[in-house]
């Protein structure tokens, strides 16, 4: 009886399969303790025999704690507390009859390791348990005939209240945990998808989905919107002097500038190896080119303690959105040209598209 959740901490550790059973631990310990107590009363009505007790000692007391240690001993852990989820409900199953099928410790018995079942969120599992179950009563009753008695006294219902409502509450707090930590953790998981890991800047398909959006709002809004391809000059012969190591600092150096250099507003994205774009958002081609020509200056100031003597420079195209520009691909392209005009003037500067096609 349980509904696994991933701990609430900071930064989020995913849930592995790994761990799942230590998941599963503390909730079986409190729901195994509630079923006791409603199975006890039921005996204690009965006044039933010593065996009897001591099976339910065993059952609800000491089975947890079993169950624990043989999912973490267990070569396969995950294959182990599914193996100790489907016995769980063996053990439910087996305890219907032997209360000679009290109506209301049963049915909330049934129900609640049916549905903890459901919450492991594990394929089917809730099938096979409810199979495992009602076998289980099958064959008990086989063995034991026992005398059906489906009624309960007002000391059984009292005792079979804290598993109904205790445990629901604490299912339902464990459940809104287990929401806002998976939530969380899908926020995490888009927020990598959405980043470079060595800029920090924008990924390159979420920065064209940021300007293709751009773009669409000039189109439709008439927003001004400008574009920045910034490409650091001689990179390769940076890593073939240099090393690697150092070219991997050096773009790490430029993003950080690049992000330091752009507004809220904007979006500043790796586009691919040593080259950057920056979406310059209601913007025209002097707040553009002022924002470039930052940035051209901040990346010539770099320097580096692994190689001293290493001096960077960048080449930069800028494009003001046009209505002429049907697409993504034609905004970029102009700015591509532009780019490429500032490398064939020397490099180390920035060039409008306007300027090109002129």
């Amino acid at each position: 009886m349980h509904l696994p959740e991933p701990r609430s901490t900071a930064p989020v550790a995913p849930v592995t399969r790994a761990s799942f059973y230590r998941l599963v631990y503390p909730a079986r310990v409190l729901g195994m303790a509630l079923a006791g107590l409603a199975v006890g009363s039921v005996l204690f009505e009965h006044r039933a025999g010593a065996w009897l007790w001591a099976l339910l000692g065993v059952t609800f007391l000491l089975w947890p704690h079993i169950a624990y240690v043989h999912a973490r001993f267990s070569p396969d852990r995950y294959a182990a507390e599914k193996r100790n989820l489907l016995i769980d409900s063996l053990f439910v199953g087996i305890w219907v009859p032997l209360m000679h099928f009290n109506l209301l410790a049963s049915a909330v018995l049934i129900i609640i390791t049916t549905f903890d079942k459901v919450y492991t969120l594990i394929r089917r599992l809730w099938l096979y348990a409810l199979i495992v179950l009602i076998g289980a009563v099958a064959l008990v009753t086989l063995l034991v005939h026992p005398e059906v008695q489906p009624h309960s006294t007002l000391l059984v219902e009292l005792c079979v209240l804290p598993l109904v409502f205790v445990y629901t509450w604490v299912n339902t707090y464990r459940g809104a945990r287990l929401m806002r930590t998976t939530a969380r953790q899908n926020w995490q998981l888009s927020e990598l998808r959405r980043t470079d890991s060595q800029t920090g800047l924008h990924s390159r398909d979420h920065w064209i989905e940021r300007a293709t959006q751009a773009l669409q709002s000039v189109q439709s809004e008439d927003r001004p919107a400008s574009l920045l391809l910034i490409d650091i000059d001689h990179f390769k012969f940076v890593n073939d002097t240099f090393g690697h190591t150092v070219g991997d600092e050096v773009i790490s150096a430029v993003g950080t500038v690049i992000l330091a250099s752009v507004r809220s507003e904007d979006s500043a994205g790796r586009y691919g190896g040593d080259e950057f774009s920056v979406l310059v958002s209601h913007a025209d081609a002097n707040t553009a080119r002022a924002m470039a020509e930052r940035i051209r200056a901040q990346i010539e100031q770099l320097r580096f303690a692994s190689a001293p003597q290493l001096r960077l420079s960048s080449s930069i195209g800028l494009a003001v959105a046009l209505p002429e520009h049907a697409a993504l691909r034609d905004w970029i392209n102009a700015a591509d040209v532009a780019l490429y005009r500032a490398k064939d003037l020397g490099r180390n500067r920035v060039v409008d598209a306007a300027a090109v096609s002129t």
